[in-house]
């Protein structure tokens, strides 16, 4: 836990770079447990068999980056611009391509280009995009965030999101998948507890995630972070939950 009056962690929390998906600022200040499949692993496994393989909204590339064997043809897409030259940094020298792409339909690549598709935490899911770059046999292979994925947090700052807790269900993801003609072969779900030591991590998670509170900024939440530090204060911690789901699907 940092110490530090709510002033100084939050000005923290505020001056924190937030580029790429490298969360080791929050080292001591919070924790996050993992789900117990091994994404990285998983797609450490699969990747060195395969011919061609795509990640799809890589992030910073930090993800792929630590799988230790990548296909002869490995390529990722990225929408916002500063993960697109840190992944960039990080996937060439390995021999992958980063290209930028807005995360909306199509794809930029050709028809069955790839024997398998892999994503964490994808914002957008497009299974008809996924379903025409796989060829016939291949496989999509993902981390999705599931249902009230954070919404302890969300929920103290927006208060009470009925209509958004119900967005993101495995049910709708599975039925969505199979109306693009993929079979799912594999989907499990997670509910992990977040641990948030200082309000300063609060901050930095917002400035990062910044689907989770559109718009924050410390000026205009001033009130409800100071009453998130008091909570933190007095209890040790402040503890949301993540929901994670693993889906894989293959293409008939």
């Amino acid at each position: 836990m940092a110490d530090g009056t709510f002033e100084q962690l939050v000005a923290e929390g505020e001056a924190a770079p937030v580029e790429g998906w490298d969360f080791s600022w929050l080292d001591g200040r919070a924790t996050e447990a993992r789900p117990s499949w091994g994404y990285q692993r998983l797609i450490s496994q699969r990747l060195p068999q395969v011919a061609a393989a795509l990640d799809v909204q890589t992030g910073g590339g930090e993800v792929l980056a630590g799988v230790e064997q990548l296909p002869a043809t490995m390529a990722a897409t990225e929408s916002w611009p500063p993960n697109v030259a840190k992944a960039s940094a990080l996937l060439h020298p390995r021999g992958a391509v980063v290209v930028a792409d807005p995360d909306e339909p199509p794809l930029p690549f050709a028809d069955a280009a790839f024997d398998l598709v892999v994503s964490r935490h994808p914002a957008t899911i497009w299974w008809s995009e996924i379903a025409r770059v796989l060829r016939p046999g291949g496989a999509y292979l993902a981390q999705h965030v599931g249902p009230a994925s954070g919404f302890e947090l969300i929920e103290h700052f927006l208060g009470p999101q009925p209509q958004a807790r119900r967005a993101r269900n495995p049910d709708d993801e599975r039925e969505a998948a199979e109306a693009a003609g993929l079979r799912v072969v594999d989907q499990r779900v997670e509910r992990l507890p977040i641990e948030l030591f200082d309000v300063g991590a609060a901050v930095y998670l917002l400035r990062k995630l910044i689907w989770w509170v559109p718009g924050f900024s410390v000026e205009r939440y001033r009130d409800r972070l100071l009453a998130l530090h008091q909570r933190i204060e007095a209890d040790g911690s402040f503890v949301a939950h993540s929901t994670r789901v693993l889906i894989e699907v293959r293409k008939a």
